[in-house]
């Protein structure tokens, strides 16, 4: 009997027609999934088949993701479309199941995406487990003028230059990215109509942070949207907003983007910033094992926390799993007392922190006795997970 579905990887003869998909559903211009394309790298690209003809696919970048100081190994998941007359035939749902299939064959431990519809992805077992936000602020109500550091411009011919003061940052950074090489360079990629301006904060020789923007007219006036900073000193945070005030007879408006919770705004003399969006990323854990081994854990806890995993789709994440925590590890092994109950899906937000063990109990995401409770809280207590980057 002849599959219902064919997955596999995109061929370049593939490519023509998943991208002619990708422009339709994002609303792209014509050759620009080209460009995404060539930025991504054909080999990260999967289709899959219905009839002989490609329906659809996505892209699998191989990342990391920082949880508890550690990068643990992570497949993002991107430019997931469909073509419309494939679509409510349960080719989606097919091509994420066989895109899980394949990461659980390479032992990745987790998988990350932005949804375009939670229920969709719910269906394969992710779950939402971090926030992006964008904020914006009035420029003139910055005022800090406080520079303790020296500012200096940089071409931004590539990311070389901010990368270690990147990871720096990321490691402390419940949920950053270990980055990709593709997302770098849709950072410092410039349209045709904007310009992306680069400068580190600090001597040259040992800079303490940096930040990358543009600007831009809208409707409402002039923006300074910065697509990504790192401070790693309250000198370089003193210096971030001495440099973005004095910006303040130009632009009307400064955009960044930050956690729901960002220290940045601690800095400000007034409340004058505000969230103006905020979207919630999902995880998927595809090796159990792996994913609670890979990530690091409060330095002074230790404790022995059984769980019950329930997983129809990856049949190796089910059953019974003992993690015993001590000196900010972790190690696995299977079976145990079952004493926290979960699904797939519930095991998400727990792993990163986006919610407490009580409050998943409260929404029905877990069963468990009040000693699992609190050791589980132990374990996975940390910052509100988020990230800066959009794939």
């Amino acid at each position: 009997m002849t599959p219902r579905f064919q997955y596999t990887k995109a061929t370049q003869e593939d490519i023509q027609q998943l991208g002619y998909i990708l422009e339709q559903c994002f609303l792209m211009s014509s050759g620009d999934s080209e460009t995404y394309v060539k930025r991504i790298g054909l080999e990260n690209f999967r289709v899959i088949y219905r009839e002989q003809k490609v329906a659809g696919g996505l892209a699998i970048i191989p990342m990391g993701q920082w949880w508890g100081s550690q990068s643990v190994p992570m497949a993002g998941i991107a430019a997931v479309g469909i073509a419309p007359e494939y679509r409510g035939e349960g080719t989606a749902i097919a091509l994420i199941q066989n895109t899980l299939h394949e990461l659980s064959n390479r032992e990745i431990p987790i998988s990350v995406l932005y949804p375009a519809t939670q229920r969709l992805y719910r269906k394969a077992g992710y779950e939402q487990a971090g926030s992006s936000c964008v904020w914006e602020i009035p420029g003139d109500s910055i005022q800090i003028r406080q520079p303790s550091l020296s500012i200096e411009p940089v071409i931004l011919e590539n990311y070389a230059i901010f990368h270690e003061l990147y990871q720096k940052q990321a490691k402390f950074t419940h949920g950053y990215l270990d980055r990709h090489s593709a997302i770098w360079e849709g950072l410092i990629r410039a349209s045709d109509s904007e310009t992306v301006y680069g400068y580190l904060i600090g001597d040259q020789d040992q800079p303490q942070g940096y930040i990358i923007f543009n600007q831009e007219r809208t409707k409402d006036g002039s923006v300074l949207r910065i697509r990504d900073w790192a401070t790693l000193s309250n000198a370089a945070v003193q210096t971030f907003w001495t440099f973005i005030t004095n910006h303040r007879s130009m632009i009307d408006k400064v955009m960044w983007k930050s956690s729901v919770i960002d220290a940045l705004t601690l800095m400000l003399p007034e409340k004058t910033a505000s969230i103006r969006n905020q979207d919630r990323w999902m995880l998927r854990i595809v090796d159990v094992c792996k994913a609670l081994e890979a990530r690091g854990y409060p330095p002074g806890v230790e404790a022995e926390l059984h769980l019950e995993v329930q997983d129809d789709l990856l049949i190796a994440n089910h059953g019974k799993f003992t993690l015993s925590v001590a000196n900010g590890k972790g190690e696995v092994t299977k079976g145990g007392k079952g004493e926290l109950q979960l699904d797939i899906r519930g095991l998400a937000p727990l792993y990163t922190g986006l919610f407490t063990p009580r409050q998943l109990q409260l929404m029905g995401k877990l069963q468990a006795t009040e000693t699992a409770l609190l050791k589980a809280t132990q374990i996975f207590t940390s910052e509100s997970p988020w990230m800066i980057d959009f794939f």
